[in-house]
């Protein structure tokens, strides 16, 4: 099983750049960085490629929904 790094694929950089500003208030970047991640490769898995765009609106309403059960907790 390859091993995971912490270290996103270089072409993800920017879009965690952009999200981590959009989310700054609220999420740390590697709560960011997880997210984008994720997207990734849900969307390898589901479509088969996961360009930037995808896995940013992906990623972006994974970080508004936390987003939004972290305020009703408080």
């Amino acid at each position: 099983m390859p091993e995971k790094t912490q270290t996103p694929p270089r072409d993800f950089t920017a879009v965690i750049d952009r999200l981590h500003a959009e989310f700054a208030d609220v999420h740390q970047q590697a709560t960011v960085a997880r997210c984008v991640d994720a997207a990734r490769h849900g969307a390898l898995e589901v479509t088969g490629k996961a360009t930037p765009d995808l896995v940013e609106r992906i990623a972006r309403q994974h970080l508004q929904v936390l987003a939004l059960a972290f305020a009703e907790r408080r």
